[in-house]
């Protein structure tokens, strides 16, 4: 009886690590998608060619959105069946790097390549233009390995959390897609705007600054006040402005942050 409770408990504390998994494994296939979009070569209605990114980079979006769900519940899960483990922590990180981190990495790489083929000759950049597409999956992986051996994270984040920043940049196809705006597109297809969201938002992953966290040492309403803030704005912006309302989210959640600061680490 002693043995199948230890085997029982042992396959009940691998249920999280399963999730997390699931996180790295849909990751995965936002990178292949994303990888195998390329660019497409079509004409506008006035006969001029133009250089486009397929519909299909959006499905590495959804997946990168999917992994964003699995992370979220696997740590709920963990802590509902007492299965927290330093295994568990290492591995979450790990699966965070790939899906928020290496994924909207790529997507930035295929927007900078979208960037110069807007260029006479554009196809042919020198891949050292494209590089800095990858100082976000690095700035992340510095900020998750800080963060697994700082010990005051416990009810808040310092700087913005990997996933945050990763939804972030994986909202970018969504707008391109799906918006009507010519000045919109243009900023999409500018390397300089793009230069400036990797290194902003790398920054805000290496910072120190103080970030909100659903974990409360004494949850009340005024605690949860921040959240709601957040989730007002987030529903007024979808219903008006549609994706580009993840963008302003993102925005709001480092504001809202920083002016209740008495929920800091």
């Amino acid at each position: 009886m002693q043995s199948n409770k230890k085997e029982n408990y042992s396959l009940v504390s691998q249920i999280p690590n399963i999730f997390t998994l699931l996180n790295l494994f849909f990751g995965c296939l936002a990178i292949v998608y994303t990888v195998q979009t390329g660019l497409i070569l079509t004409t506008d209605l006035s006969g001029d060619n133009l250089v486009v990114i397929p519909e299909k980079i959006c499905i590495a979006t959804m997946f990168i959105a999917i992994a964003a769900v699995v992370d979220f519940f696997d740590g709920f899960i963990a802590r509902l069946l007492g299965a927290t483990s330093d295994m568990g922590k290492q591995l979450d990180s790990l699966a965070d790097v790939v899906s928020f981190g290496v994924a909207p990495g790529m997507i930035i790489y295929q927007f900078l390549r979208l960037s110069f083929a807007q260029q006479p000759d554009g196809l042919d950049v020198n891949t050292l233009w494209l590089m800095p597409a990858f100082i976000l999956p690095c700035a992340g992986a510095y900020r998750l390995g800080r963060f697994n051996i700082d010990t005051e994270q416990s009810f808040g984040f310092k700087g913005v959390p990997i996933p945050a920043a990763g939804l972030f940049i994986a909202s970018f196809p969504l707008i391109y897609r799906y918006n009507n705006s010519t000045l919109i597109n243009s900023v999409l297809t500018n390397h300089w705007f793009w230069y400036v969201i990797v290194f902003f938002t790398s920054y805000l992953m290496v910072s120190k600054l103080p970030m909100q966290a659903l974990k409360f040492k004494n949850p009340s309403i005024k605690s949860f006040l921040p959240f709601i803030i957040i989730g007002i704005i987030a529903t007024i912006t979808a219903v008006i402005l549609r994706w580009i309302a993840v963008p302003i989210t993102f925005a709001a959640y480092i504001t809202v942050s920083l002016v209740f600061k008495q929920n800091r680490v």
